[in-house]
């Protein structure tokens, strides 16, 4: 039976030789440089590989990086390995002596094989061939590493030098750092060196002798810190004052150079460390003049060259032998033979604390006002407009469809009247912005479906209607009806011509069945038997003041005036500066953790409601509700990893729904807009910060167009649909901002 042997992965390295690409953020085991997978992902699939023998996989890795690794171990059976969590780096010495320490308190004695995350090896099976052949001299207590015949002068690989050999197994003589040019080609002529592909096989105890006997303080600290790790779902957690107490030094200074009896079996495999711009010209798909050519790139008469483009138009004429690579923050340029000096820059940059070498580029990152102009108005007028008011509308049963699918097709669903209304509210406000689309076709397609298939005999509207147009929920909905007036007076300054008449019936159903008989608010339904919520006013609120703007006429303004003092009265907790969700009949906050239930959302719709009836009525001291709200959104009700709006939190800030949606995103740069103005403090770097974190986590991860409404506390996406729904937030919060930073235009 094969000997069972336990791999581990080490992922903690930064590979700066391939900066400005790999950095301490996205190192290089995160690339995918072959279409294939990341580095990471392929080294845990070969591993995995194994034709038979027992073989659990672990990871080390930094735990900065956690959330990138559980990413490339999903769908990767790791036998009952797992990963294994760094606080802080400390070099390969800690990692090998960590690999030792868990296979000697999980498996005992036995056979453990460690490799880097970052290396091309592109035969799995002749690999495992490899390892097998030195698994007999490791079990017998000798450290072993692999080695490969080198078949040109290489200045970035560390050598091995052997003496005797047998049955495949050689002795080594010495290791070698990496040589300069006349050195590696001595070592080429010799014969008895090989290129060190950092791979080790050895027996637990045998590495655990090693470390007892040249570098115990090395060994005691890891032991230290392995005992006290913490240990959850998912990994082993290295507590960080102990962590760092490790010596920091690489495994061949530690024990390598200095062990005795130490085999090495040449590599039978290809092998790669893609360590340089060279290394991935030679392994990447190139064309007939030899180049690789990556991203937005325009290349003509270039030869032998790596020309990578991340993130804007790359061109090049009359190149060759070179390596060119673009990211959104900085350009490498240098001969390919000099690839390897690019640490020399690194280096630089750190000394005059560059952040270049540290982070990737990332959207939240701004620091001029109207830094998001030209993306949200491409994004908006370019890609989603376009797309909602083609595929987003339902030509057949009239009206707009629900939700879209990931690939942009429509999801067959009831169409609730708030969503239908919603979509014309954005069309009439993307052509007030100035959108050359079809906006009043769109209008009028929603309204005429809207009044032909969902009035009630009374008047109102219906909550819902089936896909055809039948109606598949009668209930005569307040938070429906908010929108509904929303909508319809969008429509009537787009100048359509019922909007009006349609207005004015609904408001006399508003009055006649969904005032409460104290006229102290509405009621949820017509039937009024449902609880009470704050949140069916609020947009109610937003529905009056639009009004108002429509016409000019102080009735509407007298109507936001009532939603007003049912702020000051009910909704607003003084105390906890937050905003109630339920209520019973008398506005009291609803028994249970339903009166305890807060939306930062909400919170940020109300600030902008504020201020902008504040600034229409002249009740200034409302401005000062405004702030607290947003202060309590911003201090109790985002998520620290991700800095996005939870769904609710309680009056004390506890998380209640931890998932956070696109709305609550888009309603917190409304707010900043809204507070920006008024005499606070200023804002515009948190506009433009909020703007980011909108695109970065919602956006910019979905298909052009479409959005990704639902993201859990990890920052992982638990969207399965687009819903439409969520259209207008993004239309109206965005068109503000770009309404706010015209100047930069």
């Amino acid at each position: 039976m094969p000997q069972r042997i336990v791999s581990f992965v080490m992922s903690g390295g930064v590979g700066s030789r391939l900066w400005p690409l790999s950095r301490e953020d996205n190192p290089k085991q995160f690339h995918d440089f072959s279409g294939d997978g990341s580095m990471l992902a392929r080294t845990l699939r070969r591993l995995a590989a194994r034709p038979q023998g027992e073989t659990p996989i672990f990871l080390i890795a930094a735990e900065r990086h956690a959330e990138r690794v559980h990413a490339d171990l999903a769908g990767v059976d790791l036998k009952g390995g797992g990963p294994l969590f760094e606080p802080t780096g400390r070099n390969t010495a800690a990692a090998v002596a960590l690999a030792s320490l868990r296979t000697l308190s999980e498996y005992g004695d036995e056979l453990v094989l460690v490799v880097p995350s970052d290396h091309e090896i592109s035969t799995p099976s002749q690999f495992w061939q490899s390892i097998e052949a030195g698994a007999a001299a490791a079990k017998a207590g000798r450290l072993v590493v692999f080695g490969l015949k080198p078949t040109q002068p290489e200045t970035g690989y560390g050598y091995i030098e052997v003496g005797t050999g047998k049955h495949g197994v050689f002795d080594v003589s010495r290791f070698v750092e990496k040589p300069d040019l006349a050195t590696a080609q001595a070592y080429l002529d010799a014969g008895s060196f090989y290129w060190n592909t950092g791979i080790f096989l050895f027996r637990a105890g045998a590495m655990r002798d090693a470390f007892a006997a040249y570098e115990p303080k090395i060994w005691q600290a890891t032991e230290a810190a392995y005992k006290a790790a913490i240990s959850d779902l998912s990994g082993l957690y290295m507590p960080l004052e102990l962590y760092s107490a490790i010596p920091s030094t690489s495994i061949d200074y530690a024990i390598m150079e200095r062990a005795r009896d130490i085999a090495m079996v040449p590599a039978g495999f290809s092998w790669n460390d893609l360590g340089s711009w060279q290394s991935l010209l030679d392994v990447g798909p190139s064309d007939k003049d030899g180049n690789v050519i990556l991203g937005d790139v325009v290349a003509i008469d270039c030869e032998n060259s790596y020309i990578r483009g991340d993130g804007r138009l790359l061109s090049a004429i009359g190149m060759k032998d070179v390596a060119i690579v673009s990211t959104a923050d900085a350009t490498f340029v240098a001969p390919v033979s000099h690839s390897q000096h690019v640490k020399k820059i690194v280096e630089q940059l750190e000394k005059s604390g560059r952040l270049e070498t540290r982070f990737t580029p990332a959207h939240d990152r701004v620091i001029e006002s109207g830094a998001w102009r030209r993306r949200v108005r491409h994004w908006l007028f370019e890609e989603t407009l376009p797309l909602w008011s083609t595929v987003g509308v339902d030509e057949r049963h009239g009206g707009f469809h629900e939700a879209l699918g990931f690939d942009a097709s429509p999801l067959m669903k009831p169409k609730r009247m708030r969503t239908q209304a919603r979509q014309v509210y954005a069309f009439a406000v993307a052509k007030e912005r100035g959108w050359d689309g079809p906006a009043d076709r769109l209008i009028a397609h929603g309204l005429d479906f809207m009044a032909g298939k969902g009035r009630t005999e009374r008047g109102g509207w219906v909550r819902t209607l089936n896909i055809d147009g039948s109606v598949a929920d009668p209930v005569e909905d307040a938070y429906d009806h908010s929108c509904v007036l929303l909508a319809l007076a969008h429509a009537h300054i787009s100048g359509h011509p019922d909007a009006l008449r349609l207005g004015e019936e609904t408001f006399a159903f508003l009055d006649a069945h969904l005032e409460d008989a104290r006229m102290t608010g509405f009621l949820e339904t017509s039937d009024g038997a449902e609880e009470r919520r704050s949140n069916p006013h609020m947009h109610l609120l937003e529905a009056f003041l639009a009004w108002y703007k429509a016409t000019g006429e102080r009735a509407y303004l007298r109507r936001a005036a009532r939603i007003i003092d049912l702020f000051r009265s009910h909704f607003f907790d003084a105390e906890s500066w937050t905003i109630g969700e339920y209520f019973d009949k008398g506005w009291k906050p609803a028994a249970g953790e339903k009166g305890s239930w807060t939306e930062p959302g909400h919170h940020f719709e109300w600030a902008s409601l504020l201020v902008d009836f504040a600034a229409r009525s002249g009740q200034s001291e409302l401005t000062a509700f405004a702030r607290k709200l947003y202060a309590s959104a911003i201090a109790n009700g985002l998520n620290r990893s991700t800095g996005l709006a939870y769904g609710a939190v309680s009056r004390q800030g506890l998380p209640l729904d931890t998932v956070s949606r696109g709305w609550p995103q888009a309603e917190a740069i409304k707010a900043a807009i809204a507070l920006d103005g008024s005499g606070g403090p200023d804002l515009k770097p948190e506009i433009e910060a909020r703007v980011g974190r909108l695109f970065r986590w919602h956006i910019d991860p979905a298909p052009l167009g479409l959005w990704i409404d639902r993201i859990d506390e990890r920052g992982r996406s638990l969207a399965t649909e687009v819903p439409a729904s969520i259209f207008y937030h993004l239309v109206y919060a965005l068109t503000q901002y770009l309404d706010g930073t015209a100047q930069k235009g």
